[in-house]
């Protein structure tokens, strides 16, 4: 394992508990069936029951539970054990419907060609090689198979002026609206550290990601910028207002 990897996972550890909690709140109101609809839009229309989806890097949970609640096949992979724990928790009686594996979303332990649908929120972003995390998901999928990943330009700030202006002017709309602050209660100095020693902080995406898929071989790829705006609460467009989030689909 790799000394960045190590420290990766260590954070996600310590911040299990609180990232848990946003999950269980997301689950609990509205916003579950805004993502539901989001991800079934793009899923091939056929029963739930026949669709085998991964869902890569799937922290507390939320992807792989309103997912088999929904009836779908689901496969849940995390490299954090205490997010494995912390998601079976919030699964409740769907836990035993959900397959849940340990392991790297860079190394995929599984088959060739096994999955109709793959699905990744807030992971590529804090990835040490998020190229090769790429060909490991489109190696896994099947043929005419999906790719639906779903991230930010979350620590662009680091690099560019601008984008650092535009960060604080967040801070500060969240404090005006009295508002959670969603970067108030996490370790900033440790995540801003890692974030300055994975690839993807200072580029900009999704036209980086684009560009790797098409590379790849995917049939076809998309992105969507404006899907925060079906997704995304109130409060999360007030304190992620710089850095809107998109999602990409990749067909195999």
């Amino acid at each position: 394992m790799g000394q960045m990897l190590g420290r990766i996972e260590e954070y996600w550890t310590n911040r299990a508990e609180g990232y848990s909690q946003v999950n269980q709140e997301e689950l609990a109101t509205e916003q579950k069936n805004r993502w539901l609809k989001a991800l079934e839009t793009e899923f091939p229309h056929r029963d739930p029951k026949d669709i085998q989806v991964l869902d890569i890097g799937t922290g507390p949970g939320f992807f792989a539970i309103i997912l088999a609640k929904a009836g779908y096949q689901v496969t849940a992979v995390d490299y954090t054990e205490e997010m494995l724990c912390k998601a079976k928790e919030n699964a409740g009686r769907y836990a035993d419907r959900i397959h849940w594996m340990r392991m790297d979303a860079q190394k995929l332990e599984l088959p060739d060609n096994q999955f109709d649908v793959a699905v990744s929120r807030n992971l590529t972003w804090n990835l040490e090689n998020p190229d090769e995390a790429y060909k490991e998901w489109k190696r896994v999928l099947k043929p005419g198979g999906q790719l639906l990943n779903f991230d930010a330009n979350w620590y662009g700030h680091l690099f560019d002026a601008e984008k650092r202006r535009e960060y604080e002017e967040d801070r500060k709309h969240v404090e005006e609206q009295a508002m959670e602050d969603h970067y108030i209660g996490t370790d900033i100095d440790e995540m801003e550290e890692i974030a300055r020693n994975v690839p993807l902080s200072p580029v900009v995406r999704p036209a980086w990601d684009m560009k790797v898929l098409k590379n790849l071989g995917f049939q076809s790829v998309y992105s969507d910028e404006n899907v925060w705006r079906r997704v995304w609460s109130e409060t999360e467009k007030v304190n992620y207002a710089s850095t809107p989030m998109f999602m990409i689909k990749a067909v195999k």
